[in-house]
């Protein structure tokens, strides 16, 4: 039969059976340099996305917070509605809690800081004569001691710059601050009331979304599962922290600590930042214990209780509460708040943790971000891996 076939139509066979390697090593070749241009795409994103939220922080700062903030009130406000208190009255009466615990806060707490903001200079020259004092340098004392009648002599000269001019840049920076602070802490309080008076709108919108009534049932489930896991978790180291504050309060009252009440509300904030916050508080309170007391017992007494009270919450307390099956890993922690401390700042070094902790409960339900799971677990920690034919979402 292949006499019957004119030679054209021969001579286009063999041609077409010549080039069908050659589109097939075309097609690899593709699928090779596709690869590190996949790869460049996603750290453009990546990069792109850090800038979005450094020029957005004003924006997206307050939003973050109240999302936070309604993951650890939802908890409470599902117990009161278990109790018969209506949906949309629990959260106006937690909003209004709210705000008394925050301006009750400013009102106490406001006095000690802009004493201790504005004595900053002078601890800081106390501070050098008990450090000299302690090491038996006398000479040393006296150099300081000196330079400080120095400094008070020549604020009397018109023609000098006394450091009260660089605390008034201080307040007057603070001063023109606060109308956006109170216009955030506004847009925060307003967000939280809305996330929970609107209840299971997201669970609602979630089952009208998906296509079918496997992944309806799937999605919802999960949902709310994630949900649970991390305002349980949310709530509970906030409630932990709290009594942390209130430990370390009653501590430094007994201990004769001035202004133990803000002792305390800086050992609640602090505990948010893993590692880092005791350490920052420990020194803090040895630095103003050195400068307080005139015993040396006193002086190491009041930063081995603080560190003693932190350790025996971070060791004991929190792993008997929590349970091990959020326990990050170290590395990922450090990372976590030093890049968005580098980003937001302080509060932004406040969220790092709980965003990670939402990261982790997200990736041990979906199958797919099981090896992000891996990653972001402590070393004895197993993988939390949910099956497909257990309802996973893909």
């Amino acid at each position: 039969m292949q006499d019957n076939v004119p030679p054209a139509a021969r001579d286009s066979l063999a041609s077409t059976k010549a080039e069908q390697p050659t589109v097939e090593s075309a097609h690899a070749s593709v699928v090779l340099v596709d690869r590190p241009i996949r790869h460049a795409v996603i750290g453009i994103f990546l990069l792109s996305l850090a800038a979005a939220f450094f020029f957005a922080k004003t924006f997206l700062l307050p939003i973050i917070i109240a999302v936070l903030l309604a993951l650890v009130l939802s908890p409470i406000v599902r117990s009161l509605a278990k109790r018969g208190v209506p949906e949309p009255a629990s959260p106006f009466m937690l909003m209004l809690a709210a705000v008394a615990v925050i301006f009750a806060s400013i009102y106490f707490l406001s006095g000690p800081v802009t004493k201790w903001i504005g004595d900053v200079p002078q601890i800081r020259y106390e501070l050098e004569i008990k450090v000299a004092e302690l090491r038996g340098a006398m000479e040393a004392v006296e150099e300081v001691t000196q330079e400080l009648d120095e400094m008070t002599e020549s604020s009397s000269d018109p023609t000098a710059r006394p450091l009260v001019m660089r605390e008034q840049g201080f307040f007057s920076q603070a001063a023109g601050s606060i109308p956006l602070a109170f216009a955030q802490l506004l847009l925060i309080l307003v967000l939280v009331l809305f996330l929970l008076a609107s209840g299971d709108l997201f669970f609602e919108k979630l089952v009208k979304t998906l296509p079918t009534l496997t992944d309806k049932k799937r999605g919802l489930r999960i949902a709310k599962e994630v949900e649970r896991a991390v305002s349980h978790y949310l709530l509970t180291i906030t409630l932990i922290n709290v009594g942390l504050g209130v430990v370390v309060c009653l501590v430094m009252f007994a201990l004769g600590m001035p202004n133990p009440v803000l002792w305390g509300a800086m050992a609640t904030v602090l505990n948010f930042i893993p590692y880092l916050g005791a350490l920052i508080g420990v020194a803090t309170v040895a630095v103003v214990a050195l400068l307080s007391f005139d015993n040396t017992s006193s002086i190491i007494l009041a930063p081995l209780l603080y560190a003693a009270c932190t350790g025996i919450e971070g060791n004991l307390i929190t792993p008997a509460v929590v349970g091990r099956r959020l326990e990050m890993n170290p590395v990922v922690v450090f990372l976590s708040i030093a890049f968005w401390g580098w980003l937001w700042g302080i509060l932004g070094v406040l969220i790092a943790v709980p965003l990670l902790v939402i990261l982790k409960v997200f990736s041990d339900h979906i199958e797919g971000l099981g090896g992000l799971s891996e990653f972001l677990a402590a070393r004895d920690l197993p993988s939390t891996f949910v099956r497909r034919d257990e309802g996973e979402l893909t």
